[in-house]
């Protein structure tokens, strides 16, 4: 009913090195035609000139492509094929990261974190939406029964708990057929399975929760359910038997909203319809006559106290009406064709008339720790939304104190309602109106009912998605599943990343429709658990999960795809750069067996470490949660910081091959030892690479980096050692001599003393907040505020932008810019203005003020 069929997920990541790798392939094709073109004149006008080229007077038609092939060959390394290779290994890597974390098992049930997704990870770092459902997930999904309305009498409101009043009690001593018929209710319509301990102890075994919570109330109140047979139920009751023939069960839909049984009292033959569900779909099938005043004001009154409420009803039935009933019941359920709608027809003529004997309430506690969760994430810029099939009001309380939205007069809640379709567009304008004019958008909060909701995304979708894209919190109530997953889809539209988190088989198409799925394993199964990406056991290790392992993930994955990219693009350079001096004749500076190590051993193994590496430590990323608008923006893998990457592989491709030529071509070398030379350029410059864009370092990654240089010469000295491997004794020749020591001095110097001195002016002149936060940690010391850290210019020119600018929910177009410092055009409008609050900084020199600042 609730599961569909998951869609395959592409990471925004992956989607970025599909385009980047698309441009690279257009540029590696008009490079090897230019290429082609200008080897095939230079050949045509100069080469047959020359005695030693041995070129024909003419040639077979084919001769025009054997240059233009062979600088595809060249530049076929242009695309690292081993990048795939690589991410699906290091993803690997962070869902283990995941299920390692210790800090993510519930000490309570020692149930621990699992990433059944291996290929999303760095998603979490960039999620913009968390979608959550309310039962199981934000609250303990541990019901108690607190109070109750039986023929228009509250109990336990003056107590607090209706198991503690007196006159409930009473009621119950006296045999009030009120009270008597509402507890049976209670009792009867489940579908409970009692078991006995080996103490004699009754235990109770519910797929729900609420009907665990009431069977159990019941048994307090000396209704006590005993035994379930094949069709029989037996309860007992101040000291007699009851036993009730289950004749039909009209199971719970999320349509219908209430389940049903059809009884009948061994006591005294009669049959008995007996009901239990939301007052909206209870209240307008009761018996005329019974007004809905008192049921009406109970309900409102139990779910502005954030409590589940249920109604119970009952109905007594004639044998033929029975009879008539049960044949078209029965043969619904065998329908091969529309099963599902025929059952709920032939549901909905029986629940009629029913009696409205009072209501119930229950209280579902908030789990641990979950309004923190949630004011944390949500000053990391990331929006919540509730999709709840709660009531308005208990969905509200709830909210509430989940700091979902501030309470009055700082929050404001706007409600979307209506019994027509022009009532819902006007009350829908009317909070758009108020959403495009509140100078405080995040303190402002829309509130919509399933009807209205369907309405809305039916009819006025265009309108509703504008209001969806302003509002940072949305609560839902009395919502389906389908509509969970619509809601899902409708922000995906926007191109919003989304994660949608849930613990019931209601959530699983909210949870397999989203970017990312995350399941609870809680108390109503493992569906949800198992149908998701992640599974967690409490919803406030969902922080750590997204600031920890999806920002760490993702800054990962981003260095690793650049930094593929820039090897085999600082390889082809050389190649490209020595056709120039080779006739433009497509010939190869590197043997294949240096290009398939340089690939595969020398330059794979000290990047692959880098998962070990964090820019912050996780007390820092927790503690200031809005660094993770660098991961949501994608500042860190986009057009603009892989054009750094590339322009860095051409200028050291630049670097290695005229230091090279200049030092050996000239010296009447061979053509190995300038390729052996200017390939240990290469791989000295990929170690400094790897450790300047390394933030911690550990004995596994030094031992990477600067082992791996190791290994190059040692693998080289022995290849030397063969005669017939082409590379005969040339290592021991250039290990002897100073000019080639010399020579990976000055390629060292040159390449990376450019790249030092612009991190070391943007460190220090335009640094960014991890920047400071980098100091900060590195100094021991704190800082109370970033903006002081900032250079006056650009504190300017982050008050002059607006807190929010949304025009078109579709088609987005982001500034990309490298990491420079904190630009207002590169974060989420929905971050507003306010600047950063971490820590003070009185000089850049100095040390750190320790001062606190008052806020």
């Amino acid at each position: 009913m609730s599961r569909g069929i998951p869609e395959p997920k592409l990471t925004a990541v992956d989607a970025m090195i599909d385009k980047l790798t698309g441009a690279i392939f257009v540029f590696q094709i008009v490079v090897v035609t230019v290429l082609g073109i200008a080897g095939n004149v230079w050949k045509n006008t100069e080469a047959r000139k020359q005695w030693y080229a041995l070129y024909p007077p003419e040639g077979p038609w084919y001769e025009l492509l054997v240059i233009p092939l062979r600088f595809e060959l060249l530049c076929s390394i242009m695309i690292p094929i081993s990048i795939k290779v690589s991410l699906d290994l290091v993803k690997s890597l962070y869902a283990k990261f995941i299920d390692w974390d210790h800090q993510m098992v519930d000490p309570e049930t020692g149930v621990s974190s699992h990433a059944a997704n291996t290929a999303i990870s760095e998603d979490l770092g960039q999620v913009e939406y968390i979608l959550t459902d309310k039962t199981g997930t934000l609250t303990e999904n541990k019901m108690v029964f607190k109070r109750c309305c039986i023929g228009g009498v509250f109990y336990g409101n003056d107590s607090g708990d209706a198991m503690k009043d007196l006159m409930l009690h009473d009621a119950v001593a006296q045999w009030s057929p009120d009270v008597i018929r509402f507890l049976t209710v209670m009792a009867v319509c489940n579908t409970v399975v009692p078991t006995r301990s080996k103490n004699g102890e009754i235990m109770y075994k519910a797929q729900s929760q609420d009907e665990e919570a009431l069977v159990q109330a019941a048994a307090r109140l000396h209704m006590l359910l005993v035994k379930r047979n094949t069709n029989v139920l037996e309860v007992h009751f101040e000291g007699s038997t009851l036993q009730y023939e289950v004749l039909d069960t009209l199971e719970f839909t999320s349509d219908r909203k209430r389940m049903s049984v059809v009884v009948r009292d061994c006591q005294n033959g009669k049959i008995i319809l007996m009901s239990k569900g939301a007052d909206e779909t209870m209240l307008p099938h009761s018996r005329s006559g019974q007004s809905p005043r008192v049921v009406t004001e109970a309900v409102e009154q139990y779910a502005k106290m954030g409590l589940r409420t249920l109604c119970l009803a009952w109905r007594e039935l004639k044998e033929d009406e029975y009879l008539e009933w049960s044949a078209m019941f029965k043969e619904a359920c065998s329908s091969l064709v529309d099963r599902e709608w025929r059952v709920a027809e032939v549901c909905q003529r029986i629940e009629q008339y029913l009696e409205i004997l009072g209501v119930t309430a229950v209280e579902d506690r908030l789990q641990e720790g979950v309004p923190e969760t949630i004011e944390t994430l949500r000053n990391a810029g990331i929006n919540f939304w509730m999709l709840t099939g709660d009531k308005q009001q208990t969905a509200i309380q709830i909210a509430l104190s989940c700091n979902f939205v501030s309470p009055a007069p700082k929050g404001l809640l706007l409600l979307i309602d209506g019994k027509t379709e022009d009532e819902i567009y006007k009350s829908l304008e009317r909070v758009l109106l108020t959403m495009r004019t509140s100078k405080q958008p995040k303190d402002v909060a829309f509130v919509i009912d399933g009807w209205a909701l369907e309405i809305a995304v039916k009819h006025y979708r265009q309108t509703f998605t504008e209001l969806a894209i302003l509002s940072r919190t949305a609560i839902c109530c009395r919502v389906t599943p389908s509509q969970k997953a619509q809601l899902v889809e409708l922000l995906k539209f926007c191109e919003y990343r989304t994660l949608a988190i849930g613990d019931g088989g209601n959530d699983v198409r909210m949870i397999q429709q989203a970017d990312i799925g995350v399941g609870i394993s809680g108390r109503e199964g493992l569906q949800a658990a198992r149908a998701a990406d992640y599974s967690i056991g409490k919803f406030r290790f969902l922080t750590r999960l997204i600031l920890v392992h999806g920002r760490y993930s993702y800054n990962r994955t981003a260095f690793l795809s650049q930094y593929s990219f820039y090897k085999s693009l600082l390889i082809c350079f050389i190649q490209i750069l020595f056709s120039f001096v080779s006739g433009l004749s497509g010939t190869s500076l590197f043997n294949s067996v240096s290009l398939m190590a340089y690939n595969v051993f020398y330059t794979s193994v000290p990047v692959l470490v880098s998962v070990l590496d964090k820019d912050l430590s996780e007390r820092t990323v927790m503690q200031h949660p809005h660094i993770l608008v660098y991961c949501q923006a994608g500042r860190l893998l986009n057009p603009s910081t892989f054009a750094g990457w590339f322009g860095r592989s051409l200028f050291h491709a630049i670097v290695v091959f005229m230091v090279t030529m200049n030092a050996y071509a000239y010296e009447k070398s061979e053509i190995e030892e300038v390729s052996m030379v200017a390939l240990s350029g290469c791989i000295w410059l990929q170690a400094f690479v790897v450790a300047l864009e390394t933030y911690r370092f550990t004995v596994l990654q030094l031992l990477a980096i600067w082992g791996n240089l190791i290994a190059f010469y040692a693998i080289n000295l022995v290849v030397s050692t063969i005669p017939s491997s082409g590379m005969y004794k040339i290592m021991f020749r250039l290990w002897r001599q100073p000019s080639y020591w010399i020579t990976m001095f000055l390629i060292i110097a040159v390449g990376m003393g450019p790249v030092l001195a612009l991190k070391y002016f943007r460190f220090m002149y335009r640094p960014s907040t991890i920047n400071i936060l980098q100091q900060a940690e590195r100094f021991g010391v704190p800082v109370l505020s970033v903006e002081s850290m900032v250079p006056e210019q650009q504190r300017l020119s982050e008050k002059e932008v607006s807190p929010l600018s949304i025009t078109q929910p579709k088609h987005r177009n982001p500034v990309f810019e490298p990491l420079l410092c904190d630009s207002p055009s590169s974060a989420r409008a929905s971050l507003g203005s306010k600047p950063f609050d971490f820590f003070q900084f009185q000089s850049r020199s100095s040390t750190y003020s320790r001062n606190l600042k008052n806020n």
